[in-house]
């Protein structure tokens, strides 16, 4: 099953559980998309595919300018990783997909 498609997940982080819509457009090894919620969209930048687990970049400007590296497997319909805000450390992501 391709990895492609848009996802309902869940970071838990710092500020509280932050919840977000994630859309993965896949072509080849590598992917675009956007990860959109309460607080913006947030666009994906060197999205990679390597078989069911992605990797991206996004920027943040709240509540600080800040980079997020993310790297996530997808198994069927699930979708589960981390995502990493520099000094902050690293979040657990997860979450199901909708489409």
């Amino acid at each position: 099953m391709s990895v492609a498609g848009t996802y309902e997940v869940v970071t838990k982080t710092p500020m509280g559980d932050q919840t977000s819509i994630l859309t993965v457009a896949v072509s080849g090894d590598s992917f675009t998309g956007s990860n959109v919620g309460p607080m913006g969209s947030l666009e994906i930048t060197d999205g990679s595919v390597d078989g069911q687990t992605i990797t991206w970049s996004s920027q943040i400007t709240v509540p600080m300018p800040m980079k997020l590296d993310c790297r996530a497997t997808v198994d069927g319909d699930a979708i589960s990783g981390t995502v990493t805000a520099g000094m902050f450390g690293s979040f657990p992501m997860s979450g199901t997909r909708k489409a």
